[in-house]
């Protein structure tokens, strides 16, 4: 069995990951790919970690967890969702790092020591991250000097967390795309969690491009397919990106920044830092890069 866990990051697609597999569910399971409810097991499973703590699971483990999470027997792969595996949202920046707390992926992994064991998760320019991070600890009554704890947003990359996933789990893939693109590569994302490419067509393949696009858009978009579908993913690609370009609502990609200290300055810089980022990313061992 393979086991995929889809561990966030926070604020990235915000739940809508596992929405859009709910609607392709049946079919799914069809082609022996669960996706279980996530009251199912996020409990048990966080839980069992913090019980655990590391220690390699045994078949016990393994029978209690899956059958919590499935009623089916005959199942190939199962898909595990949740933006806090490696930590709370309170902390994502501990030790001046982001999810510093990378360790617990090898947690995860030892529930189910028999199986091949993958991650997936999506990252997500620091310069909107960090405001939509702090967002959210805004509302436990945390102010910004708290939440940074003196860490120097410039200072902040992503590299550190995936390659501590990649050597800490060489034998898993980490497949790792960028927010901003889930526009244009969402059905190839959904493809890679689910293990089966461009194998299914899936109705949710959209739902992260309707999030930035009147109906009317989306509406013109799909007469647009219709009429002439294109005959390559990336002609598809582009197709989509010109019609985002067209009709996109900008209040939904465009993110007011008001943080002390934050210049438009310091938003360049932290956005050139992350596309040289994201490049070395691409570079490690054992990940996968969903790029347009």
């Amino acid at each position: 069995m393979q086991i995929l866990y889809h561990i966030g990051a926070h604020q990235t697609d915000e739940g809508v990951l596992l929405k859009s597999l709910m609607k392709s569910r049946d079919d799914l399971l069809d082609r022996g790919v669960a996706v279980p409810e996530p009251g199912r097991y996020r409990q048990l499973l966080g839980d069992t970690l913090n019980a655990m703590r590391g220690d390699i699971g045994d078949q016990d483990t393994e029978d209690l967890i899956l059958g919590a999470a499935l009623d089916e027997d005959e199942v190939s792969r199962v898909i595990f969702s949740n933006e806090s595996f490696i930590c709370m949202r309170s902390r994502i920046l501990d030790e001046g790092e982001l999810y510093s707390r990378a360790h617990k992926s090898v947690w995860l992994r030892n529930l189910f020591p028999e199986h091949e064991v993958d991650f997936a998760l999506g990252i997500r320019n620091p310069a909107t991250f960090l405001p939509a991070a702090f967002a959210l600890r805004q509302n436990d009554g945390v102010s910004y000097a708290e939440f940074m704890d003196a860490t120097d947003p410039l200072d902040l990359r992503w590299f550190g967390y995936i390659q501590r996933l990649s050597e800490l789990n060489p034998d898993s893939i980490i497949t790792v795309w960028c927010h901003e693109d889930t526009p244009f590569i969402w059905g190839e994302v959904l493809g890679s969690v689910t293990g089966l490419g461009a194998e299914v067509e899936f109705p949710g393949g959209y739902d992260m491009l309707r999030r930035i696009m009147p109906r009317e858009g989306l509406f013109r978009l799909g007469d647009r397919l219709a009429e002439t579908p294109p005959a390559t993913e990336a002609e598809h690609r582009r197709i989509l990106m010109d019609y985002a370009d067209r009709y996109a609502l900008r209040e939904r990609i465009e993110m007011e920044i008001d943080l002390p200290g934050w210049t438009e300055e310091v938003i360049a810089a932290m956005t050139d830092a992350y596309d040289a980022d994201v490049e070395r990313i691409a570079a490690l061992p054992n990940v996968e890069l969903i790029l347009p």
